[in-house]
């Protein structure tokens, strides 16, 4: 990724695929105020650094990009010894601070009294301490010690430890990918292209309608983006497709898709392969006309 840092890559990648914000953050599920920041390489409008490492994976992934590469770059961009949880903000806890302070030391005064007068309730007199047997003091003297003996040179110091791990919230990963626990078994995918087939056959999920319902099916040749939108401009199906994975299109009039990579999505009819799906936004009824 070529770029003054990592957004203003991420960002020269989303306008060479004619992506908006808003649809970057329909397929990732982030806001797109916190996508701009990540553009803008804002990281002060950004919430706490695992969080952020999160979202510009996401933003990778959707792009078709490598999210680790993105990560890692991002790193090298604003490198930091221990990724830390940020503070929350907005919270100010200046006016809580003497009240905590006062009552700490009324507590620990309390204790200190409390201490005493139970030591004072207690106290017997010491005995006293035995002394050390005839014949362990002239074996002393026959070895020529001196009432005390060598413990040798001290040990080295203990060696520090290395930074700790950085932070990753359990489960965001999946959360950013917008895979259910069940999809996320799915193996890994890669940008190789699958070759152009004549029938179709289900290689992962199918999203979308039923069999009953739709025999309309486009299916992702690698990992690609994929928009659908109905005749009012809702959003029904907003995802990264990752290579095998598919959607079967509704039975609704005005039906249309995005595509943002050329020979990246196959369209079946009946189960018959109608080619390969064109970069840009095409109607259902023009891919796959009725007789």
């Amino acid at each position: 990724m070529s770029g003054p840092n990592v957004g203003a890559a991420l960002k020269a990648a989303r306008l060479s695929k004619g992506l908006t914000l808003e649809q970057v953050g329909e397929m990732t599920r982030v806001r797109g105020a916190y996508l701009a920041a990540i553009e803008n390489f804002r990281l002060d409008l950004l919430p706490s650094r695992p969080f952020t490492v999160g979202y510009v994976r996401a933003y990778a992934q959707a792009l078709g990009l490598d999210g680790e590469a993105a990560v890692a770059r991002f790193r090298d961009d604003d490198p930091l010894l221990y990724d830390g949880l940020a503070a929350p903000i907005g919270v100010d806890n200046s006016d809580r601070g003497l009240g905590t302070i006062v009552f700490i030391a009324v507590i620990m005064v309390i204790g200190i009294l409390a201490w005493n007068i139970a030591q004072r309730s207690t106290k017997v007199d010491a005995p006293v301490p035995p002394s050390a047997p005839a014949t362990a003091i002239a074996q002393a003297q026959s070895t020529g010690t001196k009432g005390y003996f060598e413990l040798g040179s001290p040990l080295p110091a203990p060696v520090e430890s290395s930074a700790p791990a950085p932070y990753e919230t359990p489960g965001l990963a999946k959360a950013m990918s917008g895979l259910s626990s069940s999809e996320s078994e799915t193996p890994a995918d890669d940008t190789t292209l699958r070759p152009l087939m004549d029938k179709f056959v289900a290689k992962g999920p199918i999203f979308g309608a039923s069999a009953a319902e739709s025999q309309i099916i486009v299916q992702a040749r690698k990992s690609s983006s994929l928009i659908v939108r109905g005749p009012d401009g809702v959003t029904y199906f907003a995802r990264q497709l990752a290579t095998g994975q598919a959607y079967r299109a509704p039975s609704i009039s005005g039906l249309s898709v995005e595509v943002f990579d050329a020979d990246a999505i196959q369209l079946f009819v009946a189960g018959e392969s109608h080619g390969l799906v064109p970069v840009g936004k095409s109607t259902v009824a023009q891919l796959a006309p009725s007789p």
